[in-house]
């Protein structure tokens, strides 16, 4: 249930319809997702401003997809989960392998680790042990991929919040997201 409208062009503020346009331009559409962030032209611009800068950072746009997943998967968040699916394939990865991500899992052992790791995060509200970050960092990750990875996990945690609290319309490819279980 939409809890949160999503705006139209007549009652956008214009600070936020002045980004939208923006997004209008770079992507050929708004998502309801950037819609219903535009009641707060501060929010929105929090949301562009933090995905810009870490879309050049130093991991590649198919973990970046993967971690999204992964944090979507864990929180349940049906919107960013057919999101982040379409983004994902349109960065190359299989369907077979997004699934597995949604899941917490991969067919490659270095992009488990990162997927762990994040999966830690969420589960633990940050509270990830001295072994789980040993264990990323094993897989070859550098101390600028682990911030990255948390940063990228905070980033999704923003939108799979506000979606779940928003009630955001998915206007992509429905993908249903079964939340992960925490480990026992």
């Amino acid at each position: 249930m939409q809890r949160i409208e999503a705006l139209n062009s007549g009652n956008t503020p214009a600070a936020s319809q002045a980004m939208l346009d923006a997004v209008q331009k770079k992507l050929g559409m708004v998502p309801n997702l950037f819609k219903t962030i535009a009641h707060s032209p501060a929010a929105l611009q929090f949301y562009l401003q933090q995905g810009e800068a870490l879309a050049g950072g130093s991991l590649p746009v198919q973990l970046r997809e993967q971690i999204a997943l992964v944090t979507a998967g864990s929180n349940g968040c049906d919107y960013c989960a057919s999101a982040h699916t379409l983004m994902g394939k349109g960065a190359g990865l299989a369907a077979d392998e997004m699934a597995k991500n949604l899941q917490g899992r991969s067919g490659d052992a270095k992009t488990q680790a990162a997927l762990d790791f994040a999966k830690a995060i969420v589960q633990s509200r940050g509270q990830v042990t001295d072994v789980q970050i040993q264990a990323v960092r094993s897989a070859d990750y550098s101390e600028a991929d682990v911030v990255e990875i948390v940063a990228h996990v905070a980033a999704n945690l923003f939108t799979n919040y506000f979606n779940l609290i928003a009630g955001t319309v998915v206007d992509f490819p429905p993908v249903s997201a079964t939340p992960i279980r925490a480990a026992a």
